[in-house]
């Protein structure tokens, strides 16, 4: 059996764990990853704001050239037809000083520049595409078999999904819950550019959000009763085109699909706690929640830039309590805010009693009307905490305004 030590061991090869390993190595931990070999992931991610920045430090970001669109305005309708229904709001990043909230990207063309970046750090990262078998902690090592293999390391850091063994082999429990939701994902071309603009249209049975890709190109989520998503997966395509087309009110004119049609049940999760004993949980091995506001990655982005950051400062031990405890507690308010957050907003969207909408329609009023309001949520979302006190200085340029990382 093969014995791999190192300081760090990342399970789990998604975009997050991928990420957070690059970190670590970056960082000059020797590092691990146990990444098997990924399906074909035909998704997009709408990278915002603080993952933008922490994905340039890395030296990924320059990679994306013009796989990556740049998201210039998001914009909120009202369709459900009830009969309080709340005025359309247009988020511009400009109005917040910044050419673009972030980036949308192709889940495969992310993933092979984080590939490309791990290959430049094979000094200190070593990639075993193989899933962990096994796991065991002591007080100074975890130990995490594979097959053919195993490594020890000072910490864990798993990244291997809401079906986590390493989440369960460390006795941390998970609350979850099922929406009687389904999402349908899909990539279009369209007659009509987009020119960087974002639209989630609000629906009784939840959002269907457009979300732009470069060329007159955009991927969609759209929420739907289980019952009718799996009626509509099975759509011929020319059909399917144009129940989008529709369900767009034709704001891009024709529409045809580009490439399979995903669909999934909707769930939410989250951990009891986010660490165990030289284990700390990332990405949705920590939280899941439906595909609203692009919450999701940037989240497992956040868990890993700051888990990375806190190591660093205990280089002689970076699976310590001391590191682990203030990885849960820096986390803790982040993850359950924004869980909380979406959840609400979706169980809006499908609750029938009026003062529940009437506060969801008032609150997007008050957002369309008030612009301190507006430009609050609009940093908040960019950059967690930056509401109140703006946008942090790392990201602004010298004409004193704000703009995401660049793609070369």
């Amino acid at each position: 059996m093969t014995e791999l030590k190192r300081e760090i061991v990342v399970v789990g090869g998604g975009l997050a764990g991928f990420s957070a390993a690059i970190a670590f190595a970056a960082e000059g931990f020797a590092t691990a990853l146990l990444a098997p070999p990924p399906g074909k992931d035909h998704r997009s991610t709408a990278l915002l704001g603080a993952s933008v920045g922490f994905l340039d430090r890395l030296g990924v970001v320059g990679r994306l050239g013009a796989s990556a669109q740049p998201l210039a305005t998001m914009r909120i309708v009202d369709d459900t037809g009830r009969l309080l229904r709340a005025p359309t709001v247009e988020f511009k990043a400009g109005e917040i000083g910044l050419a673009a909230f972030g980036y949308n990207v192709l889940n495969s063309e992310l993933n092979a520049a984080l590939r490309a970046r791990a290959a430049e750090l094979a000094e200190r990262l070593t990639i075993v595409e193989s899933a962990a078998r096994s796991f065991a902690v002591s007080e100074d090592e975890v130990r995490i078999d594979f097959e053919g293999g195993r490594v020890v390391a000072a910490l864990a850091v798993a990244a291997d999904g809401r079906n986590s063994l390493l989440r369960r082999e460390a006795g941390i429990r998970l609350r979850d819950w099922h929406y009687p939701q389904a999402a349908l994902v899909l990539n279009f071309e369209h007659d009509i550019a987009h020119n960087g603009v974002s639209t989630e249209f609000h629906t009784r049975t939840g959002p269907f959000t457009q979300v732009p890709l470069p060329g007159r190109r955009s991927s969609l989520v759209w929420v739907e009763r289980p019952e009718t998503a799996a009626l509509l997966v099975d759509l011929k395509p020319e059909r399917l085109a144009m129940t989008v087309e529709e369900k767009l009110h034709s704001i891009l004119g024709t529409v045809r699909i580009d490439g399979p049609v995903q669909s999934f049940p909707l769930k939410g999760a989250v951990a009891e706690t986010m660490t165990g004993r030289r284990v700390a949980l990332i990405g949705e091995t920590a939280h899941v929640f439906p595909p609203i506001g692009a919450q999701g990655l940037n989240l497992g982005l956040r868990d890993a830039a700051d888990l990375a950051r806190i190591a660093a400062t205990a280089r002689d031990d970076p699976g310590r309590r001391a590191v682990t405890l203030r990885y849960e507690a820096e986390r803790r308010q982040d993850v359950l805010s924004r869980t909380l957050g979406v959840d609400l907003l979706n169980r809006s969207l499908l609750a029938g009693y009026l003062p529940i909408q009437a506060a969801r329609s008032v609150g997007l009023a008050a957002m369309a009307a008030f612009g301190p309001l507006r430009r609050f949520a609009m940093r908040e979302g960019t950059v967690p905490g930056a509401g109140l006190f703006g946008l942090p200085a790392s990201m602004r340029e010298d004409r004193g305004e704000t703009e995401p990382a660049r793609v070369r």
